[in-house]
């Protein structure tokens, strides 16, 4: 299939960041950004669809393909793949998500043509041999043991599997044992034909690139990436949360593992940037309210901190310490002492101003690799549809007010809507619903 470019009203450009866009004829989306004062170009083929658009019976099976292209393709031999990498200086590598799954990989703009020959080859014309699935079973069943084994993963594990219950986006990324061992040749292809299609994948670039030269390169190289399979796979509804309460009792461990998390808005939410302020001040740095309360002013615990786990169309808020058995209750009770007090104490404008100066910064500095700067590019097309500038960035988090907070924080963190998660030796110990007061 020859492909061709659509017209030029396909192609955007964002001035600010130099970002350019064009859909080629099959339907798959090139994304670059110009970067002239660096040396690398990042590309990256990003797939729509991850852990939470897989069926029960094949959780993990999107990891497993992200694994399984390395083991060689209709051209090349994994040992190849790595060999032709490591000849050009290049950095390799992939990723599978909730909701999408990347290859990518760096390299010096000199090297573009050989790097983008090798990453297309590889997520284009993989072989999924069987003797290599039956090899990467014991690979990746051995993978889920070591997460298992991981305390600070398998509380969230707990936690996630039972707040999002009975919905994909509870189960784990990697998949469990009883799925991954029943994957064989044919469930890989099934998988990937109705996911790899020009419509449900982004190709994006950032570095030392120009935008047309580039295009031609990648409609070289995606010209067997043919629109027969031009769906784009149906995602699944938003998931409703279950509030719960779980105590898993494991003897072995020193620490009590605790997370505790509530629903919070989807990652395109108008109050993104009220979110990520709170969960800034909550326990977003050493600054925050939590590490100060409970590590500094207290020393109940070394790791304590916030996170946001947003999504399409849903997301969650979640607190995570590890404390001493005989710690655990107060741990517990000062995080909702500083839930209730964003509730019911606006936040200073000091604290506030802090808190915007240290998103702007991260965000900033966080834009400054090649590699960064591709990923943004894909995500912001895939959740947005749009680019937003740093400037429009900075503007959106200014905006933010302490009123904005403090009405956010009234809304989410609500007892009956909040989810525990304790790992540990944890003897007697019982939690009940009203023990979760804010």
């Amino acid at each position: 299939m020859s492909l061709t470019l659509v017209d030029e009203a396909a192609i955007t450009k964002n001035a600010s960041r130099n970002i350019r866009k064009t859909v080629l004829s099959n339907g798959l989306l090139v994304l670059t950004e110009s970067m002239p004062h660096v040396r690398s170009v990042s590309m990256g083929a990003w797939v729509g669809s991850g852990s939470r658009d897989e069926t029960a019976g094949v959780n993990g099976v999107s990891h497993f393909v992200e694994h399984m292209v390395f083991k060689g393709t209709t051209s090349r031999s994994a040992q190849q793949i790595a060999r032709e990498v490591d000849t050009i200086g290049g950095n390799l590598d992939a990723f599978t998500g909730k909701e999408t799954v990347c290859f990518n990989i760096k390299v010096l703009d000199e090297n573009v043509p050989p790097a983008l020959d090798v990453l297309s080859d590889l997520v284009l014309h993989p072989t999924f041999a069987p003797e290599d699935v039956e090899r990467e079973k014991g690979v990746i069943l051995e993978e889920i043991k070591m997460d298992e084994d991981n305390p600070d993963y398998l509380v969230h594990e707990v936690w996630t599997q039972n707040f999002w219950k009975g919905d994909a986006l509870g189960r784990p990324i990697l998949g469990t044992a009883k799925t991954v061992s029943s994957f064989d040749q044919r469930t890989l292809l099934n998988f990937y034909a109705g996911q790899f299609t020009p419509r449900n994948m982004v190709f994006s670039a950032a570095g030392n690139l120009e935008h047309d030269a580039f295009v031609a390169q990648v409609e070289r190289e995606f010209g067997s990436l043919a629109a027969s399979g031009d769906s784009v796979p149906v995602k699944v509804d938003a998931p409703r949360a279950t509030p719960h309460i779980t105590l898993k009792r494991k003897k072995s461990l020193e620490q009590v593992q605790l997370c505790l998390g509530m629903p919070a808005p989807p990652v395109n939410d108008s109050r993104r940037y009220v979110v990520y302020l709170m969960n800034t001040m909550l326990g977003g740095g050493m600054s925050s309210r939590l590490f100060q309360t409970i590590r500094e002013d207290r020393g109940l615990a070394y790791s304590i901190y916030s996170e946001m786990n947003p999504f399409r169309d849903t997301g969650s808020l979640c607190v995570y310490a590890g404390t001493s058995v005989d710690k655990t209750l107060e741990v517990l009770q000062l995080t909702l002492r500083e839930l209730r007090r964003l509730k019911e104490e606006t936040v200073s404008e000091v604290e506030l101003k802090r808190a915007k100066d240290q998103l702007k910064s991260n965000m900033v500095i966080g834009l400054e690799s090649s590699g960064s700067r591709m990923a943004n590019l894909a995500r912001q097309q895939m959740y947005f549809g749009r680019f937003t500038g740093v400037d429009e960035i900075m503007h959106e988090i200014e905006a933010v007010s302490t009123t904005d907070v403090q009405e956010l924080a009234q809304e989410l963190f609500k007892p009956e809507t909040m989810a525990l998660t304790l790992l540990g030796n944890l003897g007697t110990m019982k939690i009940e619903r009203e023990d979760l007061a804010c």
